[in-house]
């Protein structure tokens, strides 16, 4: 602006102010004083911001304890299948040749002992009433004292040495004992019966040590057969 506009301005100003009541005593500032006077800036203050809404009331609630589960073992393995090997029955074996000259040191093959009945006597192999007449007879093919397999030995009832007389007097856990060359084996009665002369699977061999020994049954008759089953002891 400049003066002329100024002083105009200026002069406006004072004609609003007489005109409004203001004071008349006061001294008229010059022009030059008007010019000089630093201007004023009002600076509106903004309103200050508003207060963040209060939070919430938060409620805290403990936390639960905590209960372990329960200790629960896995179920154990299942057992390995079981395998069970079985031998094909053996055919009625065949006597050695040797078996005819009765007196081959070849055919005793140890001893048997039977302390239940009383019985103690020299054992060979063959089962033919030669070799029978002599003592307890191994049945050729079939399982060796000690070994696994069915050891099967016959014996006379009523002839010669009647070594198996009492075999019907030999209850559930008696001893027969079996010394060969190989050693001393034990073995317990499992049980005794009774059954046709033509029952050839007494002399079937087994996956397990066991034993058998059979006779004529009744004593001095050939209808049946008395049979002792064993079990090697541990």
């Amino acid at each position: 602006m400049n003066r002329v506009g100024a002083a105009l301005f200026v002069g406006l100003m004072l004609l609003v102010g007489a005109a409004c009541g203001g004071d008349s005593a006061a001294p008229e500032p010059t022009i030059t004083a008007l010019l000089q006077m630093p201007t004023t800036t009002t600076t509106v203050a903004s309103a200050p911001p508003a207060a963040p809404a209060a939070a919430a009331a938060t409620t805290t609630t403990a936390p639960a304890p905590v209960v372990p589960p329960p200790t629960t073992l896995p179920p154990p393995p299942p057992p390995p299948p079981t395998t069970t090997t079985t031998l094909p029955p053996l055919p009625v074996p065949v006597a050695p040749p040797l078996e005819d000259g009765n007196e081959d040191p070849e055919l005793h093959i140890g001893s048997i002992e039977i302390p239940r009945i009383g019985l103690q006597r020299e054992m060979y192999e063959g089962i033919r009433l030669s070799t029978l007449d002599r003592g307890p007879g191994h049945w050729p093919g079939t399982a060796m004292p000690g070994e696994f397999g069915n050891v099967v030995v016959a014996g006379h009832r009523v002839s010669h040495n009647e070594d198996f007389r009492n075999l019907d007097q030999l209850e559930p856990g008696d001893e027969v004992i079996f010394n060969t060359a190989t050693g001393r084996y034990t073995y317990h009665v499992l049980s005794t019966e009774v059954v046709e002369p033509d029952a050839v699977w007494i002399v079937d061999q087994t996956p397990a040590q066991t034993g058998t020994l059979f006779a004529c049954h009744p004593p001095g008759s050939t209808r049946q057969r008395i049979v002792v089953h064993l079990e090697l002891a541990a």
